[in-house]
């Protein structure tokens, strides 16, 4: 048997989103980002699909942070023990809905799906300097640099 979930560092270029976000959050969540240097929670992705279950503002922010990854919980989502469910009242929502609606660019609003797990994921707090290789190569340069002056 698969286990439900594995961590991985994603490449953004591979996620594939089903939900819009919400720019306010959005741009708090840059703020608390630049902050504190770490990604607290791993975002939860679908294995095969890579379609982002949970964490669809945290791409976001590391997008326009300028990282190239994400630290993720990839899930086997067709397993019984993951749930979809709605934040707010309304038709019931395949699994199979998600993954084309993500494939197909079609984005529910933000806040729509709801998924829930059955088991627990261990904590798993991830330096976004570990999420920006480029970035970090371009500091040690700069201090070698400085050391040499």
């Amino acid at each position: 048997m698969t286990d439900p979930a594995e961590f991985a560092l994603l490449c953004l270029s591979d996620l594939k989103a089903h939900e819009q976000i919400e720019e306010k959050n959005l741009v708090a969540l840059i703020a608390r980002l630049r902050r504190t240097k770490l990604i607290s929670e791993p975002i939860w992705v679908a294995r095969g699909s890579f379609v982002i279950l949970n964490g669809h503002h945290r791409v976001e922010a590391l997008r326009r942070m300028g990282a190239e990854r994400a630290p993720a919980w990839v899930l086997d989502y067709g397993s019984a023990l993951i749930h979809l469910e709605r934040w707010h009242p309304g038709p019931p929502i395949a699994k199979s809905e998600v993954v084309q609606r993500a494939r197909e660019g079609r984005l529910f609003p933000p806040k729509t799906t709801r998924h829930r797990l059955e088991f627990d994921l261990p904590a798993r707090p991830t330096p976004i300097s570990e999420l920006a290789p480029k970035a970090v190569a371009r500091r040690r340069a700069h201090s070698r640099a400085s050391e040499r002056s």
